[in-house]
């Protein structure tokens, strides 16, 4: 059986001694073995393990939130199958952004005709249909997506300033000296939250949706309430996973006490 020791392994994977010993300490990546002499000596699952660990640092997850993720029962390889799939959707999105933001400078530049069909186009909100799909069914995606699709630029435009102010209060509120998710700011901001979720038609146990009931809305909003720590492209609306964190402990607090 290969080993690699620990100044190898952090050789290779571009980190410090002291960084896998911290994630040995903290769980994370615990050493295959330690010899009499104290050294520690990692197996190909222990490299296996620390991959995923750098990958979901590199995505914006905190350690505590990795391992959640790494208690998860699916086999590392289905795992890793599942972050490359991610990783791929993140780097196609981010060319085509990229390939449209040059198309404008290029087209400013030389005093062209700026195109609303090709600035976008990176930037669609449908980039989020399979996991709304595999979460809550295609209906639920269809529906708020015909729903967005009929405001129009203006209501969309209200939509999203809305929650940019949402969002903002979140973070603020996350950042303050005394913030508290059972405190009364945060309540009434998962107050506000909450009946933010409830205006999009299709939302489960919303009038009309599939799933009907407030236990089907509550169970919906704290599974969002999860992804948004778990999941730092969520996160980053809430500046960072802490503040992710903060919203997901408002959340369920206000549905623990609503359901108590």
């Amino acid at each position: 059986m290969t080993e690699w020791s620990i100044q190898e392994l952090a050789r290779h994977a571009g980190v410090t001694s002291r960084t896998l010993r911290h994630y040995d300490a903290v769980g994370l990546v615990p050493p295959s073995r330690v010899g009499s002499n104290g050294y520690r000596y990692y197996d190909a699952s222990a490299l296996v393990r620390l991959q995923r660990v750098l990958l979901l640092r590199g995505l914006g997850l905190g350690l505590p939130a990795i391992a959640s993720v790494l208690e998860g029962s699916e086999p590392p390889v289905v795992a890793l199958e599942r972050h490359l799939e991610l990783l791929s959707a993140e780097h196609d999105r981010l060319a085509r952004q990229r390939a449209s933001v040059r198309r404008t400078i290029d087209t400013l530049r030389e005093g062209g005709q700026l195109m609303p069909a090709t600035m976008f186009d990176g930037f669609d909100h449908t980039r989020h249909e399979a996991e709304v799909t595999e979460r809550w069914g295609a209906a639920a995606y269809a529906e708020g997506d015909a729903w967005w699709k009929s405001l129009g630029q203006d209501g969309r435009r209200t939509f999203t300033e809305r929650l940019a102010a949402l969002n903002a209060d979140w973070q603020a509120a996350a950042a303050a000296p005394d913030a508290d998710p059972a405190g009364p700011a945060a309540q009434e901001l998962a107050r506000r939250h909450l009946e933010w979720l409830a205006s999009v038609p299709g939302a489960p146990g919303t009038p009309g949706a599939a799933e009907a009931g407030p236990q089907a809305f509550a169970a919906y909003a704290r599974g969002l309430a999860d992804l948004y720590a778990a999941d730092p492209r969520f996160a980053a609306h809430y500046g960072g996973t802490a503040g992710a964190a903060f919203v997901r402990d408002a959340l369920h607090g206000h549905l623990d006490v609503k359901e108590a």
